[in-house]
């Protein structure tokens, strides 16, 4: 059974730097796409940073955040520099595959900035 493990969340002030890591288990599991999502109070789930074949960002954390893979680790990171009051949410670690197409998800970190 596939499982996200995300880690890294917390509390910083607006302009700090937070790096959050995601470990899929599972020692055949190859996901396609794996990439971080956040979800805010009273708001929807949004994606935040992809990586597949493609690297794609919000256009509200381009230019401060970073996403990179480990494959050999089967390992996600984000890593969000210049952070703002507005990036304050919880964090979704997920992974897809095309072939079936499945998502998995992570528990959730929260990651809290102050102003």
């Amino acid at each position: 059974q596939v499982q996200l493990v995300e880690s890294g969340g917390g509390s910083v002030q607006a302009g700090g730097s937070l790096r959050l890591s995601c470990t899929a288990s599972g020692s055949t599991f190859r996901p396609d796409i794996m990439g971080w999502y956040r979800q805010a109070p009273g708001k929807q789930r949004e994606l935040v940073a992809s990586s597949g074949g493609a690297t794609n960002y919000a256009d509200s954390v381009k230019g401060r955040f970073t996403i990179s893979r480990d494959n050999a680790k089967n390992t996600v990171y984000l890593q969000m520099n210049s952070l703002k009051p507005e990036d304050t949410a919880v964090y979704y670690c997920a992974a897809f595959t095309l072939q079936p197409v499945r998502d998995y998800w992570g528990q959730g970190t929260q990651v809290t900035v102050s102003s």
